[in-house]
């Protein structure tokens, strides 16, 4: 038979904390996306049109990266406060590799690491 491994994913649009549950201990990871600065001063159309592409091309990036660590996983919890979970579930859903995972969504409010940790233990118990 084939092991159930287990991930809890928080996440918001710019952080990711995967956690690997296993004999109730969490092996954590921490994913954060790459932030795009824009200069405050002669800001025009152009160049907020630039800093709207890169910040579409992080963030798939952000996705993909998570993606392909969810890909080794048989049972995943995506959660957390905004909606970044929604589109990367989304995405998830679009792609027959993950068919055969199953992909639970909760959400919550901002939570300590802790909260996050014990928040995965008690899902998954």
């Amino acid at each position: 038979m084939k092991e159930n491994k287990k991930l809890g994913v928080w996440m918001d649009h710019s952080n990711a904390i995967l956690m690997e549950l296993y004999n109730d201990m969490i092996d954590s990871k921490k994913i954060e996306i790459k932030p795009v600065q824009i200069e405050k001063d002669n800001v025009d159309t152009h160049k907020i049109q630039k800093h709207s592409k890169e910040q579409s091309h992080n963030q798939a990036v952000f996705f993909k990266e998570i993606s392909d660590i969810i890909m080794n996983y048989n049972d995943v919890l995506l959660f957390g406060p905004t909606d970044a979970k929604n589109e990367l579930y989304n995405l998830l859903k679009g792609d027959h590799q993950f068919e055969n995972t199953k992909i639970e969504l909760r959400n919550t409010d901002k939570m300590t690491e802790n909260e996050i940790h014990e928040f995965v233990v008690e899902y998954f118990r």
